[in-house]
């Protein structure tokens, strides 16, 4: 894609955006652009809402129908935009601590009913805007600002989480595998039903400075090294996994959509009203 055809979609009163040099989030919205531009949607068609984090700074730069809303909430709204409009292409940013954490119970009840939202994953393992803080994602014995000897829990693994909530496209992608993240973007935004892709992002200012990859480009070679592509079953056991994370589309499975099967109730019970009326 070149390069003038991004401002169409960038608000450039914006810009340059607030992220740290370094940040992959800027990766993760040009492989979105492109996924959306490959789809030939048109900006008036998309919805793109997103939490508390540097994640939920991407609905400023973009010039799509756009919504920041309130830090772990973000699915709670899109949810309600999907509902009263069906019809538009309702997309997700959330980072790793809004989705998992304080958002943690409307990830998984969105994974389990199914409905037609493309969530996005920003997961760089830490709170980055707040201060550098323990995530629920941080992989363990790594350091953070309120963890400086190092975390002692077990972080989740995101893609697990959506598997057993019952998401119906589930994948995991670095911003390493640039045109990969672009395929997997582009594959989740025309599946119907809850799409989840976590895209691994590398934090230079807090995960790379507490963990000794002082550069960029280390860090980005950090998830290349922690990643390998493989199925999630094919893990042997929970070491092997912490030590090399799966990469790859984990699920592509339709189901019934929750927006369809609730407009469905609302005829049913519209049409019992009438019948006890008459």
């Amino acid at each position: 894609m070149l390069r003038e055809q991004y401002s169409e979609y960038l608000r450039s009163e914006e810009l340059p955006s607030v992220w740290c040099p370094g940040c992959g989030n800027g990766i993760i919205v040009k492989a979105l652009v492109n996924a959306i531009a490959a789809l030939s949607l048109r900006r008036d068609d998309v919805v793109l809402v997103g939490g508390i984090g540097c994640s939920g700074r991407t609905p400023f730069i973009l010039d799509f129908n756009t919504m920041h809303t309130t830090h772990g909430r973000a699915l709670a709204f899109a949810t309600g935009i999907k509902l009263a409009r069906p019809e538009l292409k309702v997309i997700v940013a959330m980072g790793d601590g809004d989705a998992s954490a304080i958002g943690g119970n409307h990830f998984i009840h969105a994974c389990r009913r199914n409905i037609d939202l493309a969530a996005i994953i920003f997961n760089n393992a830490i709170y980055g805007q707040t201060g550098g803080q323990l995530a629920p994602t941080t992989p363990q014995g790594k350091r953070s600002t309120t963890s400086l000897l190092g975390t002692i829990e077990p972080n989740f693994d995101l893609c697990k989480l959506a598997l057993g909530a019952g998401a119906g496209f589930v994948a995991r992608t670095t911003v390493f595998d640039f045109h990969e993240l672009i395929e997997t973007l582009t594959r989740a935004l025309t599946h119907k039903g809850f799409s989840v892709v976590e895209a691994l992002t590398p934090c230079p200012t807090y995960f790379g400075r507490m963990n000794d990859l002082r550069e960029p480009y280390e860090m980005l070679h950090y998830l290349k090294d922690q990643t390998i592509p493989q199925a999630l079953e094919d893990v042997p056991d929970e070491a092997a996994q912490m030590k090399r994370l799966p990469t790859g589309i984990f699920k592509d499975e339709q189901r019934m959509e929750y927006t369809e099967l609730y407009s469905q109730l609302c005829k049913a019970a519209k049409g019992a009203a009438v019948s006890s009326s008459e």
